[in-house]
This record gives C-alpha cells, sequence and structure tokens, in this order.
C-alpha cells in the first residue's frame, strides 16, 4: 500500500485500550496516511468524579501508559491530552495535517452529544470522522423484531442474537499486519494522575486472562460467591483492552451460559440506545409512581455494610474495599435497597456507579431497574429476596459472610435494621398501590 505523507490520519483511542483485533485503528492504518494514535482525558467526565483517589482512573491511566510504551516499541508513541475533548480538537488540527479521523462508537448519552458536536466540527474543517462498531458483536438496529421494533425481553433477543451470529462476526481485525503505517515519530510527553488532579488508587485490578476451566465451570459456580468462579473481565470490556469478538468466539466452544452474560450485556446496550429515557426515569412509568421513603440514615448503613443482613453487609463490604462484588449478591444487595428499605432505585445505581471498577452505564441502569421491578424484562414486583434464604443457597458455611464480615456472630454486629416480614408486606402494599 502506498502511503500519503503529506497529511496524517489520526485514530482516537477511548474504549478500545488495545492495538490488536480494534475495529477503528485496523481502518485507520489502511487508510493510506501514516497514523497517529491519540488518547483524551475528557475533563468533563473526570470532574464529576468526587473522588481523587478513584480507581478507575489509575487503571485507565496505567492502560494508556501500556499502550504508549507499544506504540514506541514500533517507533510510533501516543499523544495523550486533557481537557475538553471539542477545545482539543480544535487545537490539533492547527498543529496537525490532519486529513481524517477514526474511532469506535460509544453508545452513552453524553458520548452519542460528544461525537456528534466533534464530528460537525471536523467535516466543518474538511476532516472525516469515521465511527465503527467495536465493544459489542451487535448494535443498534442489528438485533430487532420482524417489525422493526427493539426487543424488551432478553429471552427472545439472545435466541435472535445467537440466530445472527456467524464468523463474519466473529472475525478479528489483523491490524498487526498494519503496523508498519503508524506515524513514526520520538516519544510524546506522558501525563501524571497528579497532572491529572489525581491520586493513584492501590486496588487490586483483575488480570485481562481467564482461564479456560473457569468459563467452562461458569454455570456451576457463577453463584456461588465465596469460590472465584466468575470472570472478573468486566473491567477489561467496560474499557476494551479485551477484543469482545475473541471472548464470544471462546465462549461458543466452553459456555453457552457465560456467553449469555455477553449477550445480556449487549441487550442492555440496546435498551439504553433505543430508550435513552432510563437514564432518569423507570423503563415502566408506573414505577416513577411509587412512593419511596428514602431513609438517608439506613441508605448510610446499607452503604457501609451496616445493615444487620449478613449477606447484604458482605456485599457492601466488598465493594467498597474492591470495588467489585459477586454478581449473585448484586441481585440481593440492590433487591434490599428497593424493596426492603423501599429506597429509590436511583439511589443504589448512583453508588454503584461511583465504586464499581466496572461500571457501565446501561447494564448498571438495567440491573438496578431488573431489581426493582421497573425495566425490561425485569423481575415482577411480588418477587422480593429473602436474604436469609438467599443465604442458606448460595453461601451454606457462610463462607463469604466470614471473609467481609467477619463479627456477623458476634456481640458488636448490628441487629436488623428492619424486619423482613414486615418489609415484604410493606413493599408489596406500596407497590401495589402504585401500580394500580
Amino acid at each position: 500500500m502506498e502511503i500519503n505523507t503529506s497529511s496524517i490520519a489520526v485514530h482516537w483511542f477511548r474504549r478500545d485500550l488495545r492495538l490488536e483485533d480494534n475495529a477503528s485503528l485496523y481502518q485507520a492504518l489502511k487508510s493510506g496516511y501514516p497514523v497517529l494514535c491519540i488518547f483524551i482525558f475528557d475533563q468533563i467526565i473526570l470532574n464529576k468524579l468526587e473522588n481523587k483517589s478513584d480507581a478507575r482512573v489509575t487503571f485507565i491511566h496505567n492502560e494508556v501508559i501500556r499502550l504508549k510504551s507499544e506504540l514506541e516499541a514500533l517507533g510510533s508513541s501516543l499523544l495523550i491530552q486533557y481537557g475538553d475533548p471539542l477545545e482539543i480538537w480544535k487545537k490539533l488540527i492547527t498543529s496537525h495535517s490532519i486529513n481524517t479521523v477514526f474511532t469506535n462508537h460509544d453508545y452513552e448519552p453524553y458520548a452519542l452529544t460528544r461525537d456528534l458536536q466533534i464530528s460537525k466540527f471536523l467535516n466543518n474543517a474538511k476532516v472525516s470522522f469515521n465511527t465503527f462498531k467495536d465493544q459489542v458483536i451487535f448494535e443498534k438496529n442489528e438485533i430487532i423484531k420482524e417489525d422493526g421494533k427493539p426487543y424488551t425481553v432478553f429471552t427472545p433477543y439472545s435466541k435472535k442474537w445467537k440466530a445472527a451470529l456467524n464468523d463474519f462476526y466473529l472475525k478479528s481485525y489483523p491490524t498487526e499486519l498494519y503496523y508498519s503505517h503508524f506515524l513514526q515519530t520520538s516519544p510524546f510527553q506522558g501525563f501524571t494522575l497528579e497532572t491529572l488532579g489525581f491520586e493513584k488508587s492501590e486496588f487490586h485490578f483483575p488480570p485481562k486472562v481467564s482461564t479456560r476451566g473457569l468459563i467452562k465451570n461458569y454455570k456451576e459456580n457463577r453463584n456461588i460467591p465465596s469460590v472465584d468462579g466468575t470472570s472478573r473481565l468486566s473491567l477489561h470490556f467496560r474499557f476494551g483492552t479485551i477484543s469482545v469478538r475473541q471472548k464470544a468466539s471462546q465462549a461458543l466452544s466452553l459456555s453457552e451460559t457465560w456467553l449469555n452474560e455477553l449477550i445480556w450485556r449487549e441487550f442492555y446496550m440496546s435498551i439504553l440506545f433505543h430508550f435513552p429515557h432510563v437514564v432518569s426515569s423507570s423503563f415502566k412509568p408506573q414505577y416513577d409512581k411509587i412512593e419511596w421513603l428514602n431513609d438517608k440514615d439506613q441508605f448510610d448503613k446499607w452503604s457501609v455494610g451496616q445493615t444487620g443482613y449478613p449477606i447484604v453487609d458482605a456485599g457492601m463490604r466488598q465493594l467498597n474495599a474492591t470495588g467489585f462484588m459477586h454478581n449473585r449478591v448484586r441481585m440481593i444487595v440492590a433487591s434490599f435497597l428497593t424493596k426492603h428499605l423501599l429506597i429509590d432505585w436511583r439511589w443504589g445505581e448512583a453508588y454503584f456507579a461511583e465504586k464499581l471498577l466496572d461500571f457501565e452505564l446501561a447494564s448498571n441502569n438495567g440491573g438496578w431497574q431488573w431489581a426493582a421491578g421497573s425495566g425490561v424484562d425485569a423481575a415482577p414486583y411480588f418477587r422480593i429476596f429473602n436474604p436469609y434464604l438467599q443465604t442458606l443457597k448460595f453461601d451454606p458455611q457462610n463462607r463469604y459472610i466470614k471473609t467481609w464480615v467477619p463479627e456477623f456472630e458476634s456481640g458488636t454486629y448490628p441487629k436488623p435494621i428492619v424486619n423482613h416480614e414486615m418489609a415484604r408486606v410493606r413493599c408489596l402494599e406500596t407497590y401495589k398501590r402504585a401500580l394500580t
């Protein structure tokens, strides 16, 4: 391929922090122009983070520095910027001879607005803005009903998803064939966390590899919180440090149950895309009529793991200490907050958004609305998890509980902040008033 060196192409890394099997990067490297790679620490997003040692910022910073090193080993580098993305692009097109920009799709509301503004600006400046599907197998209107409407129930969505799947959608992008097309340049200056106004987090980040055995045994182990039976890859899917195509291919041969988790992720992304009102409102409007109690003292006890319900407290303490909570326990603590305490699901969703390493708007919103009964394909409002029965079923020897609530059998452990049976009856009456 003949490379035109009179101007350059730019690949903008966002939620795709890897060189291998990267849709946009592949297209950029085949564009016929030397490719400059950039990453922007978005000041608009970072300014919303109250915790200046937010572990996710440390994770992103680590991965960006890794990418920079990998590119420098190829004779190129990564241009790292910090600020308002639109303002940065205004400066970039004056300081560089840019012909075209490549990046991968981002589906969250802020990202859609940001990309539309930048696309308009670049097009007015005679610079093309090209975006590609990368973080999902299917997107937007690719999996819809025969009448053209989006699915709002998971099972038929997943059946259509699996029926549509073929080798084309799982094929990797061989970016490595075109590494010689990166812009050859001396290393650019790096960015420290302190420059961004953040401190390094000491959280442990799960590796981006998972054993075949773990995925193969996922169905048997996934509901047992005391067992390391989940892949912990959600953080890497969130920031694109692994390829969803490669993992979906692996799941096809090892575990349909694990594949279903990938499909749930895309189902919730589809819901967010087609029904953006779910960000701030219930998917089912009548659920916004529920008269939440919103007791701040009880919410605070829930958030620090002092409810007197050991399985709930274990989950919240695990979240606060590690940025992770076991999937089964996420359902238990969400049900407890919304149904036992009658606290608005949005309070819990916001707390998880602040604490979860793998926070993803679509999945977090979908999970909380599922627990509250207000979302698509949600648990019916009269399904109220009994924390005691959930413990007997999934942590019968209290191994998980003892790890996070070692004092639960001692006199120092608090009494339950609410009686289970009273809370169950109160929840049913409250929901019924709102929904009839």
